[in-house]
């Protein structure tokens, strides 16, 4: 795709769809479109454009096309053992002492397509601490990720393979494949569209979880949301990121690295 192309392109996406390109990886994203054009069999952008003004169907498969959605359970389980044995229980452990009224952890899963993540987080609260009331935001900007989620499924054998035989056991339903999550677990979490770019972060929170989302951002939107993440985090808070995203320089916009793929708020 020629740069004037990828131009005209980004922009009526971001009319017709409201997702503005600008903050993706160009490169990746030309490759994706080109992809995406080619197995629509349309001959050019724009009478591909005229078909997604009048197909709501075609405007829905492309919007899903564009929001990237790769998840599984306990993806990257190392990690989710640090966060089961140390990170969580100091950062409830902080939290508690700071706020005495409350009954458990607020959390946030960001960009948490599927919904594995979300109830990875929710699985793994309760098996430690059963006995809080935690309070679990997911969102995504993918509606059909999040119809999915909502659902608590389907979801596929490679999505699940994360779970335990005890965990499949207590959190699933017994029929499958496919799999559907238990209604006691779905209704612990709750499921919300939202644009990491574009629309107002929650606050308050102790625990954010954006993994593997922001790596297909361009340097400087990355920038941008570390920071918003920060800002969200209270004193003491900690941002779970995918584990080959690294942020540069933490300590300046008030991070301090914690643990691989861990990062704390500091108390200024």
């Amino acid at each position: 795709m020629e740069p004037e192309v990828y131009t005209q392109v980004k922009y009526s996406i971001h009319k017709i769809l409201g997702i503005n390109l600008e903050h993706y990886k160009d490169e990746q994203m030309r490759r994706r479109l080109d992809s995406w054009l080619a197995r629509t069999g349309a001959p050019n952008w724009a009478d591909y454009f005229k078909r997604l003004r009048t197909d709501t169907n075609e405007l829905s498969r492309f919007r899903d096309y564009l929001t990237i959605n790769v998840s599984a359970f306990f993806r990257d389980i190392d990690r989710w053992q640090v966060l089961r044995e140390k990170i969580a229980p100091e950062v409830l452990t902080t939290s508690l002492a700071a706020h005495p009224g409350q009954r458990g952890l607020r959390v946030w899963s960001a960009g948490c397509s599927i919904g594995a993540e979300p109830y990875t987080l929710a699985i793994l609260l309760e098996e430690t601490t059963h006995y809080r009331h935690h309070t679990i935001l997911a969102t995504d900007l993918d509606r059909s990720a999040l119809s999915k989620a909502r659902r608590g499924g389907p979801y596929t054998a490679e999505e699940i393979q994360g779970l335990t035989v005890v965990q499949r056991n207590t959190y699933l339903e017994p029929d499958g494949p496919p799999f559907f999550i238990r209604p006691e677990l779905a209704k612990k979490i709750e499921f919300r569209e939202h644009n990491l770019l574009s629309d107002p972060f929650p606050t308050g929170l102790d625990l954010i979880v954006c993994r593997n989302v922001v790596i297909y951002f361009t340097a400087e939107a990355k920038a941008m949301l570390y920071r918003k993440f920060q800002q969200a985090l209270r004193p003491g808070g900690v941002l779970f990121v995918g584990a080959t995203e690294i942020i540069p320089h933490p300590l300046e916009i008030g991070l301090q690295n914690y643990q691989v793929s861990f990062y704390k708020k500091t108390n200024t």
